[in-house]
């Protein structure tokens, strides 16, 4: 069912929050509890990863996917080009890249340089809940990646 395009401030408020859920969610899987990323989807929200031949539906699964990271896990996403194209009042999509710097065996201090260990983009599909954008879809596609590079004993190379 069509719906009447925002007006222009309805669209930028829409446009704002939307980047602020891509960047919220990197925040969350980077510096906060990263089950807690699923709070950002709608109950049926999905996570996919083509290539990876991963699909993760729904809110319960999203969490126990996130939440299942390695507890030593150190990691630093860095998004750019994030551009979201209001649809509708309740519909909007979204493309943004990211480069994600990461590491496993991580006890404390500072690490030395690593090369990213995957740069891709997503897309994304957002729908309005009440007053709250949520993410009802994210992709991820992953042009260049590798493993997770592993310490050694003392946290550092």
């Amino acid at each position: 069912m069509p719906t009447e395009a925002p007006d222009p401030m309805e669209r930028l408020l829409a446009e704002r929050a939307c980047e602020r859920l891509i960047v919220e969610f990197v925040r969350r899987l980077d510096l906060g509890d990263p089950s807690d990323v699923a709070d950002l989807f709608t109950p049926d929200g999905v996570w996919e990863w083509p290539h990876g031949g991963r699909t993760v539906r729904g809110r319960e699964a999203l969490r126990a996917y996130f939440g299942s990271r390695p507890a030593d896990r150190l990691s630093r996403r860095v998004s750019t080009n994030i551009l979201v194209t209001v649809e509708s009042a309740t519909a909007a999509t979204a493309t943004s890249y990211f480069a994600t710097y990461r590491v496993d065996g991580y006890t404390g201090g500072m690490v030395p340089p690593v090369l990213p260990a995957n740069v891709g983009h997503y897309e994304d599909t957002f729908r309005r809940d009440g007053d709250a954008w949520l993410l009802a879809e994210r992709t991820v596609h992953l042009p260049f990646g590798g493993e997770t590079t592993r310490l050694g004993g003392s946290g550092r190379e």
